[in-house]
């Protein structure tokens, strides 16, 4: 008999193939929004709808040498967990209560955009070093969860 995976590890996977679609040249990022074992939303980083991708040329990380976990205001780009948000107004679907899977930690914009939006669980695959975010989520209750494959 065929194993099935774990729920963290069906929606990690869902993450990673949300990641795909990523326009950003310097890093794919995925984001999936579920609540009782659903799928509510999804996201991928990259420039609004509408606006022409990012190439060498037109990255303005790039251009101005923008080290990662600095100015994020600098991008042309929305992070995955801000596309996820935004599907979900767009959509009205209440995402209060729900848990977030993001290929990537969220930085500390994203945190506390996700924070404002009810999520109580971040379950990340990659570390991200951002001092504010542990700050920010240290005066919450939102678990964080590195998602370890190993254990799944």
């Amino acid at each position: 008999m065929k194993t099935r995976p774990s729920w963290d590890s069906y929606f990690m996977k869902i993450a990673e193939d949300v990641s795909t679609r990523s326009t950003c040249i310097r890093r794919n990022v995925g984001a999936v929004i579920v609540k009782d074992k659903r799928i509510l939303t999804t996201g991928y980083n990259g420039a609004p709808t509408g606006i022409s991708h990012c190439t060498g040329e037109t990255c303005l990380r790039t251009k101005y040498n923008v080290p990662s976990g600095e100015r994020h205001e600098l991008c042309r780009g929305l992070h995955a967990e801000q596309n996820a948000v935004i599907q979900a107004a767009y959509y009205g679907v209440s995402i209060n209560g729900a848990s977030i899977y993001i290929t990537h930690q969220p930085c500390s914009i994203c945190t506390k955009m996700l924070i404002n939006s009810g999520i109580v669980k971040f379950i990340y695959r990659s570390p991200y070093k951002d001092p504010l975010t542990e700050e920010l989520l240290a005066e919450t209750d939102i678990e964080m969860v590195v998602y370890d494959e190993k254990k799944h």
